[in-house]
C-alpha cells in the first residue's frame, strides 16, 4: 500500500511513518529544542562575545608580554615578573611576582574588553533604540492605595519613635 507524500511523490506506509516520526524528532523533539536554543538571540551574542573576547584576549596578552611587563621589568631590574617576589624555603617556592604578573595581565584584558567590546555593544544597542523610538521602561506610579499605606507606615514609623523618645 502506498499514497502520496506532501510533495506529490508515492511513498510506502513504512517511509511515510518513518518520515512523521523524524519530523515530530526535528520539530518537537530535542532536535528541535536544541535548534530553537542556538538561534535565539542571546545565545549568538554569546557565541560572539566568546570569540571577540578570545581574540581581544590573545592581542592583550601579546601587548603585555611584549610591551608592558619589559617595561615593569626594567623598572625593577629583572627580565619579568615572575622573578620579582619570590620566598623558597625547604625546596618549595612561592612567586608572589608571577601572581602580581598575572593579575596585572588580568586587569588589563578586563579593560581592553570593556572598553573594545562591552562599551561600544551598548552604545550602539542605546543608538539602536533612540533610532527605533523605543524608551527606557519607567518604574510604574504606585497606585492611591500604595501611596496611602506608605504615609500611614511614615506615620506609624514616626508614632513609634516619640513613643521610645518619651520613655
Amino acid at each position: 500500500m502506498s499514497s502520496l507524500s506532501e510533495n506529490g511523490k508515492r511513498m510506502s506506509a513504512k517511509t511515510m511513518q518513518a518520515t512523521h516520526q523524524l519530523a515530530a524528532l526535528t520539530d518537537k523533539g530535542p532536535i528541535g529544542g536544541f535548534k530553537k536554543f542556538v538561534s535565539r538571540g542571546s545565545m549568538i551574542d554569546m557565541a560572539v562575545g566568546v570569540v571577540m573576547g578570545a581574540a581581544v584576549t590573545a592581542v592583550v596578552n601579546s601587548v603585555v608580554k611584549s610591551f608592558i611587563t619589559p617595561l615593569i621589568g626594567m623598572l625593577f631590574g629583572k627580565p619579568d615578573l615572575s622573578n620579582l617576589l619570590t620566598i623558597t624555603y625547604n625546596g618549595a617556592t612561592i612567586s608572589f611576582g608571577a601572581i602580581l604578573g598575572e593579575l596585572l595581565n588580568f586587569l588589563i584584558v578586563a579593560l581592553a574588553v570593556y572598553f573594545c567590546i562591552i562599551l561600544p555593544i551598548n552604545k550602539l544597542r542605546d543608538m539602536t533604540r533612540a533610532v527605533a523610538g523605543v524608551e527606557e521602561a519607567k518604574p510604574a506610579e504606585p497606585s492611591p492605595e500604595e501611596q496611602s499605606v506608605a504615609i500611614l507606615q511614615e506615620i506609624r514609623d514616626q508614632l513609634k519613635e516619640q513613643n521610645t523618645l518619651n520613655k
